[in-house]
């Protein structure tokens, strides 16, 4: 078994993610097709996302990839939260995530007091105004919901509106002022893929994240879909073309084809990821992106996941955006050639939001 220092896993996952060595996508499309999912609960932090793996896009180009080109979706996937897939990819993903996520909170529903008979009506009464009167805000439809007895504060709306959306009966639609609205899916997605089978779905998961995420593990797999962990495990054994390396004691799946890479850049790509990027969730430990004795500096407590400075794929700084100025705050001093990069990314910020 081939055996991986942590610098050099590191860098092989920054990569992989388009966040080292030099790689970017030329696109919207292109880096969702490199990453497959971007998280997406924060709007502003998702249109970063995108930035940082790619080359000159622009916000106008993230709006037109989700409104005029319809390009790319954003919806409750994995672990049912929000994240940016490409269009062709929303249906067998909501086959296979939605009815997971959706008996996981029965509970939830129970404790808001929304029986079946009330879950079903919310569903029929959403899916035909965003028909109708389309596309609406979470606002508009609270409102529509409290004619059915729905108590328009609190969470109960929220829910019932993600709820339709695990259902594949509604999706997010183009923003109004910065807000969100919906849509029906039927409407706005085209047919494309219609579903698969549940062990050739997350045979297909598990490849698509490992392709954006390698090396890495079948519990790195289960903590980053929120599938539960048999059913991950099934999925990361259907796996082909794969070599096993070794990472401090721990076993780790990788193309083969990867082996190759250099396993250090000659100039450090720094990068500023926003907040709850992909890189930082998408495993079961931070341990290789963000040194322990800084942890709480990147995860301050109440789900915060700060913007962050990285450095061939290690977290060295977290950094904040205050009207048009970025302000960073090391861990330790920066070296030059950090400083250079941390200038030209930040230079890059203030061209996209231009």
């Amino acid at each position: 078994m081939p055996i991986i220092t942590p610098e050099r896993a590191r860098l092989l996952r920054a990569r992989a993610q388009g966040l080292a060595g030099g790689v970017r996508d030329d696109g919207v499309t292109a880096v969702i097709e490199r990453v497959f999912a971007i998280q997406a609960q924060d709007t502003g932090a998702a249109a970063l996302g995108l930035r940082v793996r790619g080359t000159g896009i622009t916000r106008r180009d993230v709006s037109r990839a989700f409104d005029a080109d319809r390009a790319v979706v954003r919806g409750w996937f994995m672990r049912g939260t929000l994240h940016t897939v490409a269009a062709h990819d929303v249906r067998w993903l909501l086959g296979l995530l939605g009815p997971i996520f959706l008996a996981a909170s029965r509970r939830r529903y129970a404790e808001l007091g929304l029986d079946e008979r009330l879950q079903d009506r919310a569903e029929d009464l959403i899916t035909e105004a965003v028909s109708t009167e389309g596309p609406l805000t979470r606002a508009d439809l609270t409102t529509r919901l409290a004619g059915i007895g729905v108590e328009p504060s609190g969470q109960a709306p929220f829910h019932l509106i993600r709820r339709a959306a695990l259902r594949g009966r509604i999706c997010h639609g183009p923003a109004r002022e910065d807000e969100a609205t919906f849509v029906t899916l039927d409407d706005w997605v085209p047919a494309g893929d219609p579903g698969r089978p549940a062990q050739e779905a997350v045979a297909e998961l598990a490849r698509r994240y490992l392709a954006a995420y390698a090396p890495a593990s079948a519990e790195d797999f289960a903590s980053w879909s929120g599938l539960p962990v048999p059913l991950a495990r099934n999925g990361w054994r259907a796996l082909k073309d794969v070599v096993t390396v070794e990472i401090e004691g721990g076993a780790y799946a990788l193309p083969p084809a990867r082996l190759a890479e250099p396993a250090r850049e000659e100039a450090p790509d720094v990068r500023l990821l926003p907040s709850y990027d992909n890189y930082l969730v998408g495993y079961r430990t931070r341990a290789l992106s963000v040194p322990a004795s800084h942890e709480r500096r990147v995860w301050p407590g109440g789900g915060q996941i700060r913007p962050t400075v990285l450095a061939e794929g290690r977290a060295v700084a977290t950094w904040t955006r205050r009207r048009s100025a970025v302000e960073v705050t090391p861990f330790e001093p920066l070296p030059p050639e950090i400083q250079a990069g941390v200038a030209a990314e930040t230079a890059d910020v203030a061209r996209f939001w231009t």
